[in-house]
């Protein structure tokens, strides 16, 4: 039977093969992003949406593993797991505050690829629309709301095709 510094040791890999994942899957993304291929972009946000979704059960459960032993042990049930470190042996605290140290890492770098990547696609977006407006600028109508902020909207009876 495994000790709680283990169990907890094997959900911190857990969670950074995780984020590591989500990360290569972002850079990925990314690389598809500047070679202009929206069907492999498409096909990876389904991929990193599925990614996310599973990293997050397993740092909810990491959490909930955390908070049991917090509690077993006499803490408030939200105490951080790196104040739970005096509580393990000596020789297994570095170890814990290295992967605790490097999810954290891996978490602000995933944040930054997703941040990242929606500002590409944000960007290739508004290039598309600035793009279709030059070439049929009747397409579209410009609005401006009571704030001043400007709306851009497709007039479809410009799209009708001729004939």
């Amino acid at each position: 039977m495994s000790s709680t510094w283990e169990i907890i040791a094997n959900h911190l890999r857990t969670e950074l093969q995780g984020y590591g994942g989500l990360l290569a899957l972002f850079e990925e993304q990314q690389n598809h992003l500047l070679r202009r291929n929206p069907d492999a972009v498409l096909s990876l946000a389904q991929t990193i949406e599925t990614q996310a979704r599973t990293t997050a059960e397993h740092r909810l459960r990491r959490e909930l593993f955390v908070r049991e032993v917090a509690e077993l042990h006499g803490y408030p049930a939200d105490t951080h797991l790196r104040q739970l470190l005096p509580r393990f042996p000596a020789e297994v605290q570095p170890l814990l505050d290295a992967l605790i140290d490097e999810v954290n890492h891996l978490i602000h770098r995933v944040r930054r690829g997703a941040r990242q990547n929606q500002q590409l696609l944000g960007r290739a977006v508004e290039m598309h629309q600035e793009m279709l407006r030059t070439i049929r600028p009747a397409a579209f109508v410009k609005t401006y709301s009571p704030r001043g902020q400007v709306s851009v909207s497709a007039n479809d009876a410009a799209w009708q095709a001729a004939g």
